[in-house]
């Protein structure tokens, strides 16, 4: 006797998990899935580059216009805003935040030492220990680069194995250290010669612009690092495999053969 045949209701009730399973598999995203910030994002996304030289603009104005007090608060002022700005508009606050420090600070120093360069001598110092530290990871063969770059994203510590990747985090390391150096050598030399709108003009120059392209020898060492890495893992598992069929072979344990 034939089996009955199954009806379409029996068919259209099997269950569906599998098809789930393999589309999961295959690697579809998931809706609730963010992609990962750039670098650009990190730093405050166009906004921040922008945010970033208001307070300096307006401390320049308003103290050629209306004196050092006046200029002193309406930097502080600006900044305060620029945050309470980004709270409204739910924008990453750590850019803001820092920032807001910075200012601070610098406007304390003015108001301390009575005299409207003194606004921008705290970044000056600030360069020149950024850069040492920078130089002194690499001395010590711990590049900052690939220490922070890595320690982010959360990739371990293989890049400091690998004699080539590290080296590729010197550089990048290195090229870090030379934008602080450009700033404190240029910004101190305006500080000494009293230009003090020149010295916020090289401010916002030789900020978030010379910084970005120090971040591009950053992305080039990533990358470099990420494809010897990958290489490398390669070669050992092909390294591992022959290994395993060269055992087999010698105790006469050949592999396994699918049914």
């Amino acid at each position: 006797m034939s089996e009955p045949a199954r009806t379409g209701e029996e068919t259209d009730n099997r269950p569906a998990e599998p098809e789930r399973d393999e589309a999961e598999a295959a690697g579809e995203a998931k809706p609730d899935e963010k992609p990962e910030p750039t670098l650009l994002e990190q730093m405050g996304g166009v906004s921040g580059l922008i945010y970033s030289s208001v307070p300096v603009v307006v401390f320049v104005l308003a103290n050629a216009f209306f004196g050092l007090q006046v200029g002193i608060w309406s930097a502080v002022g600006s900044a305060i805003a620029i945050t309470v700005l980004r709270v409204v508009r739910k924008e990453p606050l750590q850019p803001a935040i820092s920032g807001f420090f910075g200012v601070a600070i610098a406007a304390f120093i003015a108001y301390r030492t009575g005299s409207a360069k003194g606004f921008f001598l705290f970044g000056i110092w600030a360069s020149l220990v950024y850069c040492g530290i920078f130089v002194v990871s690499v001395l010590v063969r711990w590049p900052l680069a690939g220490v922070i770059w890595n320690f982010l994203n959360g990739t371990g510590t293989a890049w400091h194995k690998d004699k080539q990747s590290r080296f590729g985090y010197d550089i990048a390391t290195l090229a870090m250290a030379a934008v602080f150096a450009a700033r404190f050598v240029v910004q101190r030399w305006l500080y000494n010669e009293d230009y003090t709108g020149w010295l916020a003009f090289a401010k916002i120059a030789m900020g978030y612009p010379l910084y970005g392209l120090a971040l591009l020898v950053v992305v080039w060492a990533v990358r470099r690092s990420d494809k010897r890495l990958k290489a490398l893992a390669e070669a050992r598992e092909t390294e591992e495999a022959d290994i395993e069929a060269q055992l087999r072979v010698k105790y006469g344990r050949p592999p396994a053969q699918e049914a």
